[in-house]
């Protein structure tokens, strides 16, 4: 799946001139010259218009979900699709486009075949319905079903079932790899951490000896990483409970495997199972936890380093913040445009974690934050930290409850992490990221002056 988990349409498809084992050369060409491509090699511009939109939108529909379903790179392929029509769809390279497909396909190159309820693309499957008879649509049967009167609509209806929809004008933009670009372990909070969470909770359906997730909410905590670990048992990977690349493609392979995506009786993806807990991107305007995160990582770097901008986590994306985040992305080459995606987000805590890892274990006696998220079931160093500054601090508001620094991350700590959360107005999650973190240290060092 794509940094968006709701599927658009790519500006470009990566085509395979062959057969997938052949060592034929890969093409990179527009997503709507594809369709275009593959409209004229499969059908007859002579057809009635509502056969040549019906088979657009199956075209498109699979297409897309061979994309979607990271269908040949799951698999360790480097391309999206085959032009042979054994695996896929047919497209002759630089072949001439007819006339009326090709404006055809550009009123119709995004939109999509989906089922009721999902938000994935219909694997559409199709075949001549002459030569070659199968279980979806068949390309001769929708010209005489044009010329009985079908609408293009009821045309697909009669071949996929009555529970379809078309998903109309989806954006088109540049789709990212999958792969967050950085591995994810016991600690990572991120959109990406939830859709594996969701992943897997869906794969131990399938094989119990997957434990499953109880709470898939993007922070990788102890039981996504026994999860992982228990994926990684069953498919033969090396069982280190973290998701790099590797174990990442074979979660999204079996994945697709259980839901059986690139299957015309596919269960489909729903809304909910892919929607993210985290903005996909921040910019100047936004608010929230997620900015104060940014904020506290560029003040960080900012007071050890005069080259970065200091701006105070006020939880705001103003200006200011707009221009750190560009002053950091010009020292660190990333475009200057003051806007956190995937790929100033990974830089962002790449820089603070070699921070942190090159100083004391405290500063000013106290320690920083450890630059990943402390959750439930972790026993660490950095948890009896925590429980240390959360006792004290227990000493002055009784509603924080007190703790004994044991360096387990309980039901006590995380009691005492809710209750100091609510106190101080930060969502009470019981998680403890950098803006729990660095609100902790802030009273703990008012309440040392106290004294």
């Amino acid at each position: 799946m794509a940094e968006q988990y709701t599927p658009i349409i790519p500006q470009t498809i990566t085509v395979h001139l062959g057969p997938p084992d052949s060592p034929a050369p890969n093409v990179q060409v527009p997503f709507i010259d594809y369709i275009k491509n593959v409209a004229s090699s499969e059908i007859y511009p002579t057809w009635p218009e509502n056969a040549i939109r019906a088979n657009i939108y199956a075209i498109t529909s699979f297409a897309l979900n061979r994309i979607y379903t990271g269908w040949y790179r799951n698999r360790g392929y480097n391309f999206d699709i085959t032009n042979s029509p054994d695996y896929d769809q047919a497209f002759i390279y630089q072949r001439d486009i007819f006339n009326n497909i090709s404006n055809i396909t550009d009123e119709l190159f995004n939109d999509y075949i989906v089922r009721e309820g999902s938000i994935f693309p219909l694997a559409a499957g199709y075949c001549s319905g002459s030569t070659v008879v199968c279980n979806g649509l068949s390309q001769w049967g929708t010209v005489t079903d044009a010329k009985n009167g079908l609408t293009p609509y009821q045309i697909l209806q009669k071949y996929y079932g009555n529970n379809i929809n078309i998903v109309k004008n989806a954006p088109v933009q540049n789709i990212k790899e999958a792969y967050p670009g950085i591995p994810l372990k016991l600690g990572s909070s991120r959109n990406e951490v939830k859709l594996i969470q969701e992943e897997l909770n869906r794969i131990s359906k399938n094989y119990p000896a997957i434990s499953r997730i109880p709470n898939p909410n993007g922070v990788f905590d102890t039981a996504t990483e026994t999860s992982v670990k228990d994926f990684q048992k069953v498919f033969g990977l090396t069982p280190d409970g973290i998701v790099g690349k590797k174990t990442w493609y074979k979660i999204a392979s079996i994945y697709t495997g259980v839901k059986q995506l690139g299957n015309l009786n596919s269960e489909g993806i729903k809304i909910n199972e892919l929607e993210p807990v985290f903005p996909f991107i921040l910019k100047e305007g936004m608010s929230g936890n997620e900015v104060r995160i940014i904020q506290n990582y560029l003040a960080t770097l900012a007071f050890f380093n005069p080259e970065y901008y200091m701006i105070n986590p006020d939880g705001v994306f103003g200006p200011q913040t707009k221009d750190a985040v560009m002053i950091f992305q010009s020292k660190n080459n990333l475009t200057p445009d003051g806007i956190v995606g995937r790929d100033t987000w990974n830089a962002l805590s790449d820089a603070y974690i070699k921070l942190i890892e090159s100083l004391p274990d405290t500063y000013y006696g106290v320690k920083l934050y450890p630059g990943y998220v402390l959750s439930s079931g972790e026993t660490s160093e950095n948890v009896k930290e925590l429980q240390r500054y959360l006792n004290f601090i227990s000493n002055y508001y009784p509603e924080i409850p007190s703790l004994t620094p044991d360096g387990i991350f309980g039901t006590q700590t995380y009691n005492a992490v809710i209750a100091f959360q609510k106190k101080f107005g930060i969502p009470a999650n019981g998680v403890v990221g950098p803006v729990t973190w660095s609100k902790i240290i802030e009273v703990y060092y008012d309440l040392q002056d106290v004294l």
